[in-house]
């Protein structure tokens, strides 16, 4: 597509009259959006006018104060012979006694040089402190911890779902 004077002089005249390049590419036919930019920056085109606005946006009436909503169940499709479930309580989490509360026999206690595949690897103390020491009592098979440690580090998905919702 080549740029002849007059279609130069359609582009500038439309440009001027705050036509959008899209408007300006449909109207010139055969050329894009993009070309009729690349076109009005080499031209070194000022801003245009302003196109036509709408009339001053009304003022909008003031909202009246939040009611207490009422929360309903969210409910899709039919409800007619959806079984009704009545809410069932729940079982009170177990508690789980402090890692302090087991206290672990001076013969089972080990350092890192001392753990093994059968022994617990549950960390009692500060690291930076020279009481540090394992748990080294014997692990579950498949597991790195003792019954009890083992109790405390893996809590079924429910319980950690309902401890997520609560906080």
């Amino acid at each position: 597509m080549n740029w002849t004077d007059e279609r130069v002089e359609l582009l500038k005249k439309l440009w001027s009259e705050g036509l959008s390049a899209s408007q300006i590419a449909a109207e010139l036919g055969g050329v894009t959006r993009n070309a009729v930019i690349g076109k009005v920056h080499r031209l070194g085109l000022s801003g245009r006018a302003k196109a036509p606005t709408a009339p001053a946006p009304r003022p909008r009436k003031p909202r009246p104060a939040p009611a207490a909503q009422v929360v309903r169940p969210m409910v899709q499709g039919n409800t007619a012979l959806a079984p009704v479930m009545a809410p069932v309580a729940e079982p009170e989490p177990e508690v789980v006694p402090e890692v302090a509360a087991k206290v672990i026999p001076m013969g089972e206690r080990c350092t890192i040089l001392d753990l093994t595949e059968f022994t617990c690897r549950w960390p009692v103390g500060d690291p930076g402190k020279g009481d540090f020491h394992y748990c080294g009592s014997r692990s579950k098979t498949g597991l790195p911890y003792c019954a009890y440690h083992a109790r405390i580090a893996y809590q079924p998905v429910q319980d950690r779902n309902r401890r997520r919702v609560a906080r």
